[in-house]
């Protein structure tokens, strides 16, 4: 039966779909769709009117200072999510690829497949449609053999927690719009100091609570002092995995509290006490220079991961010299 492509720009007319990828749920895209500065992009392929794949992707858009000017960029976690074990799932890819790729070039400047699960899988459907790939870096901690998170910290790391709670610093999980609300607010301070860092539109944290926390599939951790937040995480889970998506701390205003460092440990803590396999740090920097959220992250005892990241730029020049510079 020939595979038919079905797009969806918009929540209501998405039809209830299999899966467990939260990376391609129908509950993320609701979360993309309610967060201003962000664009769903739903590809859903189908056999005899049956879904047997699907494929989200996010076109965020966001402001520069250097250089200055206002980019669109279009984003996706892994290649997608597949029903039948039976099926050519490269074939499939290739198909949803190439629908992605005309669509969203019409909207944005670059496309940008991240977090990949397998580094090989789609090579050729992306070396057809033009993109390039750079090699690139996951941290990620391995959990399921351990009796406790923080048995491969580094000892100072574990000093840092033990400083930090006597110090009068509490973790635990945000609850309530007002929590979440003064979260957001704490972490867009943090992250409006790092040029390069994304940060979403604050809404896309109250989203998570509606969309995602009641299935357990996104948690929020907190770290008080006196009453007042000043560190925290965000977290999605995906089949025997968690992600750390956002996290940081006022390290500056309370460094004897060490926020920043509670809030990935409680992070680490919760995913190993649920059960989960892995924690994935999501962005832990380029991967050709020192990074220093990288070396932070490393001293919770991850490993560093080779894999790599597909790009296509809407300038078909600048496309097909990136190409040859990356072949």
């Amino acid at each position: 039966m020939p595979l038919k492509l079905t797009t969806y720009y918009g929540g209501n007319k998405v039809p209830e779909l299999p899966g467990t990828n939260t990376f391609h749920s129908t509950e993320l895209f609701h979360i993309y769709e309610a967060t201003p500065g962000y664009t769903p992009i739903l590809i859903v392929a189908s056999v005899d009117d049956k879904p047997v794949a699907k494929l989200l992707a996010a076109i965020r858009t966001s402001a520069r200072l250097f250089p200055p000017g206002i980019i669109k960029r279009c984003e996706i976690y892994g290649t997608g999510e597949y029903f039948e074990e039976n099926m050519d799932k490269e074939s499939v890819f290739g198909d949803m690829l190439q629908r992605l790729t005309s669509e969203a070039l019409r909207k944005c400047f670059l496309i940008e497949f991240r977090n990949l699960d397998n580094a090989m899988f789609g090579y050729k459907a992306f070396r057809e449609n033009r993109y390039f790939a750079v090699n690139w870096l996951r941290v990620r901690n391995s959990l399921h053999s351990l009796d406790k998170a923080e048995e491969r910290f580094s000892p100072s790391r574990i000093r840092q927690i033990k400083k930090g709670l006597k110090n009068g610093a509490q973790v635990r999980e945000a609850h309530g719009t007002e929590e979440i609300k003064a979260f957001a607010q704490m972490l867009h301070h943090v992250y409006s100091s790092k040029v390069r860092r994304h940060f979403p539109n604050r809404n896309f944290f109250q989203q998570l609570e509606t969309q995602l926390m009641k299935e357990q599939q996104s948690k929020i951790f907190i770290v008080t002092y006196k009453g007042k937040i000043i560190g925290g995480s965000a977290c999605i889970y995906s089949d025997d995995s968690a992600y750390l998506w956002f996290s940081g701390g006022m390290r500056k205003s309370y460094a004897l509290q060490y926020p920043g460092i509670l809030a990935v440990w409680k992070a680490l803590d919760d995913a190993k006490e649920q059960g989960y396999r892995h924690l994935e740090f999501m962005d832990v920097g380029l991967p050709f220079r020192k990074h220093g959220y990288r070396d932070f992250v490393l001293r919770f005892g991850g490993k560093q991961i080779s894999t790599r990241r597909w790009f296509h730029f809407r300038w078909e020049w600048l496309n097909r010299m990136l190409i040859k510079m990356y072949e």
